[in-house]
């Protein structure tokens, strides 16, 4: 293994926003980094090639970062000694099919990938999911290690200050990925809760999408003009609402951990209520749950996000396949998870937003006079 004071050859695979965000810290460590764009990136790539520029990140890049065109993915990979995936939940098993001929066991995989998947019997956690896509020769040695936590790709590769925790199952191949990013501004935790974390850091995007509902439906009830960019936040609008979908949100996701075999502690921690609150703040999804909440449906909220990845969408179908299932098995009850089900009607079948409040935090509320 790399002593982690020397300089080594990482690539990135995926040059939209985070996975080059995540090239910031690792060339301001000393390494030298071979950033590949997947066959979205293309236009990333020749602006990087021929300006040094990241179009989407608005803002040059460091010049021990060389870009890479997909095909070039070859070289790229001589002599790496970590290799990081920077794409979404949706491109996982592609990736790792790209990267399947370079595997080694003695090379860490590090991913930024959030989401889950069921397969009709149990959750399954996306470094799962790469590994099974793994030649056989190395699937059993390979233990590949997840990023979660509050992470604007925006923020970080301008050196925000930042707080992550790194999830694996194999301590010491955790422990070197984070040895890699040697900087003061990022700041790592480490944890085995493979599945704890990684659920947190999935079910965050769709309880972000329905804590950005009151945004909306605060804009709707005042009448004003509906614009692209949401209005300045004043101290009287619909916060009392977002806060209590938070705390059930918060609520639901520690059970949903532990549906899913992981400790429910770690939706407290950087992984959920973290990460939860900067989607709520800064991201994309946000933003949707904002058009939702405006009444716009799902069709016209989703043309206004002008193509931005909505894993909202994808972990709100995974969860909802997975309520009958997890019923039948008598594993969770009809009335649980009232506000998931909820954003499902809302994201998925176009229902209007009437959030149950009644149903909150098990039904269990004080009688009124």
């Amino acid at each position: 293994m790399i002593n982690p004071g020397v300089m080594a050859e990482i690539t990135v695979l995926g040059a939209g926003m985070m996975g080059s965000a995540l090239c910031i810290p690792l060339a301001d460590a000393g390494h030298a980094v071979r950033l590949v764009g997947t066959h979205l990136d293309e236009d990333i790539v020749q602006s990087l090639k021929h300006a040094s520029h990241h179009p989407k990140l608005d803002l040059p890049l460091p010049s021990s970062i060389r870009a890479y065109s997909l095909g070039e993915l070859s070289d790229a990979m001589q002599n790496a000694k970590l290799i990081v995936l920077g794409v979404s939940s949706a491109g996982v098993r592609w990736a790792a099919r790209q990267i399947a001929p370079f595997v080694r066991a003695d090379v860490p995989i590090l991913m930024v990938s959030k989401g889950l998947e069921w397969n009709g019997e149990s959750f399954r956690t996306l470094p799962d999911v790469l590994c099974d896509e793994l030649p056989s020769s190395v699937r059993s040695q390979a233990f590949p290690v997840a990023i979660a936590g509050p992470c604007i790709a925006g923020e970080l590769a301008r050196r925000v200050e930042t707080c992550v925790v790194f999830t694996g199952r194999n301590p010491a191949l955790t422990a070197l990925c984070a040895s890699f990013f040697a900087v003061p501004y990022y700041h790592i935790w480490s944890s085995e809760d493979v599945v704890g974390v990684e659920a947190s850091a999935a079910l965050k995007n769709a309880y972000a999408m329905g804590i950005a509902f009151a945004l909306g439906l605060h804009e709707k009830r005042k009448g004003g003009p509906i614009a692209d960019s949401a209005p300045a936040p004043g101290s009287i609008a619909l916060h009392n609402y977002e806060a209590a979908v938070f705390a059930q949100a918060v609520y639901e996701m520690q059970r949903i951990v532990s549906l899913a075999g992981g400790n429910a502690a770690s939706a407290a921690g950087l992984a959920g209520v973290g990460d939860l609150d900067v989607t709520c703040s800064g991201g994309r999804t946000g933003r949707f749950g904002r058009w939702l909440g405006l009444g716009l449906g799902v069709s016209e909220a989703v043309r206004r996000m002008h193509g931005a990845t909505l894993e909202c969408l994808d972990i709100l179908r995974v969860v909802r396949s997975a309520l009958a299932d997890l019923q039948a098995r008598a594993a969770l009850g009809a009335s649980e998870l009232p506000l998931l089900r909820h954003m499902a009607a809302v994201a998925l079948d176009d229902a209007p937003v009437d959030m149950p409040f009644s149903e909150f935090f098990g039904g269990r509320r004080e009688r009124q006079a």
